[in-house]
């Protein structure tokens, strides 16, 4: 449950300076963490104070999280329950597979991420590898089975396109056709006036008797 004394949102312009103490106590390097502000997720408590925050940068279907802070270290496991919260809503919207970092603490790996294997870390994006890295990783998401769910819908979509130029075809051999037909009943309606009239000259000449 979301603790009302705290909000987490998106960092912000005004954020910046408050972000630049916080990164400064970690000895983070504030001034390139600066550049990446609208990585930042922030927890504000009802004060107005920044009392965490943390980076989540989006790649495709991961997201990497970094830079974790806190002006009271005693208060993480308070405020890092929340910002999870809000990671996961992130990554649900954005569509992440697989969640990536290089935080240390232990409650990473007591809410579900585990060290990343040598197959895992093949997934890695390539912009945040790193030689010698010790990475967490957490599987949101199958992978595999979206995969062959994507290559179903697209062989569905595939054979109801396939489904629709058919029917397409047929309805304009139809309508080719019914064109023919037409064109072949109204010859022979034509046909056979002209038949009548040159077999009976006169049928369309009216009689003497019959004038008004």
């Amino acid at each position: 449950m979301a603790d009302s004394t705290y909000r987490v949102r998106r960092a912000t312009q005004e954020d910046l300076a408050q972000l630049k103490g916080l990164w400064t106590s970690m000895q983070l390097p504030a001034e390139n963490l600066s550049k990446q502000l609208t990585d930042f997720q922030v927890v504000e408590s009802a004060d107005g104070q920044l009392a965490g925050a943390i980076g989540i940068q989006i790649l495709g279907s991961h997201a990497r999280m970094h830079s974790e802070a806190y002006r009271d270290f005693a208060l993480a496991d308070t405020l890092r329950p929340l910002l999870t919260d809000r990671i996961r809503s992130l990554a649900s919207n954005h569509g992440v597979f697989r969640l990536w970092t290089q935080e240390k603490s232990p409650y990473w790996s007591r809410n579900g991420f585990q060290t990343a294997q040598p197959d895992a870390l093949k997934k890695l994006p390539e912009a945040w590898a790193q030689p010698g890295a010790d990475w967490l990783t957490l599987q949101l998401k199958d992978e595999a089975a979206l995969v062959s769910i994507e290559k179903e819908l697209a062989l569905f979509m595939e054979s109801e396109k396939q489904r629709t130029a058919r029917t397409f075809q047929q309805v304009q051999t139809i309508k080719r056709v019914a064109t023919w037909v037409a064109l072949v009943l109204a010859v022979f309606v034509l046909g056979a006036i002209v038949y009548i009239f040159l077999r009976n000259p006169g049928v369309l000449i009216p009689k003497p008797g019959n004038r008004p």
